[in-house]
């Protein structure tokens, strides 16, 4: 039963003191001097009870503990001589009582019988609950355990405090020191330098080695050279966080080298942050390094707990020029379909003439190593539907069927081609892909950290300008039954796919990009009739200049919004976007539109501005010169002022 005497003495003392206070006023009127003496008298009483009742409610608590009123007395005899601090709270969260370690650890000495946790200065209480919690003590810690104890209706808590301050010292410093492994690599050291002189070469390597010197200058770690153009070190945590902390300075510093007085020198690093071990570590950092270079290189990679961070990235990656990996990958895909039952073709949610067009041209090379080939795609949610109407006109084969049908029709004995994408999230059908058995990707996307990790084939080239060019190379090297050609119409397919990525052999053209234009035309390809795929209604080339009549231009980026819906809008917008482009002093376009409750933005750029990192810290990707995001439940101006937010975040000046 809870004690009630401190409110039955504080009732009492009222009326006491109404009593006093009545009596003295009613003598006042016999005798002014008997009465204003015994008021003072009674003012002074009940101010003097008051300050007693103060004090007595404060230590009541602490009376009672003594008397061992919920503590048997070999218990607390126990608990007090224990060298470890402990002390009892109730409901309410008041100290009760603590032991002597406690006074002399903890309570530094102070008097805190009765006193809240919250009210304790020196003490931080504040992540205690009912099991723990972590109390910190000036610059001590302690870890607290707690154990609930009932009686008499009475619930209190004992609190067992175990010094960690030690334990934390050691454990940060073991953190700081832990070994890192760090791999660099200059990004196509044998491309940049195959035209080079020989004294050349030997000054970019001397370059090369005193900027990772010095670049290692600031740690007290060692790096060694593994091959020509690799260098692995050993840092310890606490500079890596100095050196992550300055976002990989030595990126910056490598692009100001010159290659033969005109091509930068870029490097690619690789970070095996937080393993267990220098063996788990060296697989991280080679992992990070295989991103990096998935991303077109001139960029640090490091892994957190929620993926990949990524640091740098703003230069043009330098085109592959050897075709060695292609031929290889060509004969490897090659025996892949021929020991499959049935081949399916996919690429990327709203297919544009990349996606189909690559697909298309795959599926006439598959046919013509006489296997069954189907395309899975959404008609109605394709960009491409005029090519599917052309290519369907001339074939007799089912060739297109709905992501549902192949769901149904694939088996574990059959293919499936990933085209256009590497992404998981990006897929036409999720569930085509998690029901396939053997999976092959080609792709010229930036390497994002959600790509298809079980491909028996990868082929990811970022410095391609498409994958319909990507496509092209590869059925160069397939061995046909006989001296048949790729049908015409398929050649159209892969060159629609080549110039709308391009924007018609402008953007992101090689001399690769070329020769792959070139072998098409040999095979027929007609660029009229691609160009035709390419036309519009008048409607459409109303909606787009509506869209690019809204611009604004912001730090050399024009941004425009469509203020409307409609069918073709996935077209309208990344259209207006090229057109942008065409405005003197600007660098980048990015044009939004709404589908549904998401806004849509498409980023376009001439090579100056990276839009992949700007849509990247809005949650999307693509290239340096092409990209894009979604963004949900958000209004038009709302998604303006994130990407103006995204544009200042990189750097980008109004002189740029």
């Amino acid at each position: 039963m809870k004690n009630k005497f401190p409110t039955v003495s504080f009732i009492l003392l009222i009326v006491l003191s109404a009593v006093a206070l009545l009596a003295s006023l009613l003598l006042a009127e016999y005798d002014t001097v008997i009465g204003i003496i015994l008021l003072v008298t009674a003012i002074i009483t009940a101010v003097a009870f008051a300050v007693e009742m103060f004090f007595f409610s404060r230590n009541t608590i602490k009376h009672v503990s003594r008397m061992n009123t919920h503590l048997e007395n070999s218990t607390a005899e126990y608990i007090n001589s224990l060298p470890s601090p402990v002390a009892v709270i109730d409901s309410s969260k008041k100290i009760i009582w603590y032991n002597n370690s406690f006074s002399e650890k903890i309570s530094a000495d102070h008097d805190i019988y009765g006193m809240d946790t919250c009210d304790i200065k020196h003490i931080n209480f504040g992540s205690l609950t009912e099991k723990g919690g972590i109390c910190a003590v000036g610059t001590d810690t302690y870890k607290v355990t707690s154990e609930k104890f009932e009686k008499n209706d009475v619930s209190l808590y004992i609190l067992f405090f175990q010094d960690e301050t030690q334990y934390i010292y050691l454990k940060n410093k073991l953190k700081d020191t832990q070994p890192n492994v760090v791999i660099i690599t200059v990004d196509n050291y044998d491309e940049i330098l195959q035209n080079a002189k020989e004294s050349e070469k030997a000054l970019v390597s001397v370059e090369v080695e005193k900027l990772i010197e010095n670049f290692m200058s600031t740690t007290n770690g060692f790096v060694r050279k593994s091959n020509s153009n690799t260098f692995c070190a050993v840092i310890e945590r606490r500079h890596l966080d100095e050196i992550i902390a300055g976002k990989f300075k030595i990126l910056e510093s490598a692009r100001s080298i010159k290659i033969a007085g005109k091509y930068p020198l870029t490097l690619s690093i690789g970070v095996g942050l937080g393993a267990d071990s220098l063996s788990e570590s060296e697989k991280i950092a080679k992992q990070c390094l295989d991103m990096a270079l998935g991303r077109g290189g001139d960029q640090a990679t490091v892994k957190t707990e929620n993926g990949f961070e990524f640091f740098g990235g703003v230069s043009k990656g330098i085109e592959k020029k050897s075709r060695a990996k292609t031929r290889i990958l060509a004969n490897a895909l090659q025996d892949v379909v021929m020991n499959s039952d049935k081949v399916f073709i996919m690429g990327h949610r709203f297919g544009d003439f990349d996606s189909v067009g690559a697909s298309c041209g795959m599926a006439g090379a598959v046919e013509m190593l006489g296997k069954e080939v189907h395309i899975a795609v959404y008609r109605d949610r394709n960009l491409a539907s005029n090519l599917i109407d052309m290519v369907e006109e001339n074939t007799n084969s089912e060739l297109f069927v709905t992501p549902e049908y192949a769901v149904e029709e694939i088996t574990e004995k059959d293919l499936l081609i990933v085209v256009d994408t590497h992404s998981k999230d990006c897929l036409e059908s999720s569930e085509l892909y998690n029901r396939a058995k053997t999976v092959v990707v080609i792709d010229h996307h930036r390497k994002t950290a959600c790509y298809i990790d079980n491909a028996v084939i990868f082929h990811h080239e970022p410095h391609a300008s498409s994958a319909s060019e990507m496509v092209t190379e590869i059925i160069q090297y397939f061995n046909f039954p006989s001296d048949e050609r790729l049908p015409n119409f398929h050649a159209d397919a892969l060159l629609s796919g080549i110039m709308l990525d391009t924007k018609n052999f402008v953007m992101r053209t090689g001399v690769r990009t070329f020769e792959a234009g070139a072998f098409l035309k040999k095979l027929g390809a007609d660029t009229v009739t691609v160009k035709l795929l390419f036309s519009g209604t008048i409607d459409l080339y109303k909606r787009k200049s509506r869209i690019v009549s809204s611009t604004e231009v912001y730090k050399k980026c024009a941004i425009a919004t469509a203020d409307f819906e409609s069918d073709d809008i996935r077209i309208a917008g990344p259209q207006a976007a090229d057109e942008l482009l065409s405005i003197t002093d600007v660098n980048a376009s990015f044009v939004l539109y709404r589908t549904g409750s998401t806004v849509n933005i498409s980023a376009r750029s001439l090579g100056a501005v990276n839009v992949q990192v700007i849509m990247e810290k809005l949650g999307g990707g693509g290239h340096q010169t092409m990209a894009a995001t979604q963004i949900k439940d958000i209004s038009e101006d709302d998604a303006i002022e994130k990407l103006k937010s995204a544009i200042d975040e990189v750097g980008i000046s109004e002189e740029e």
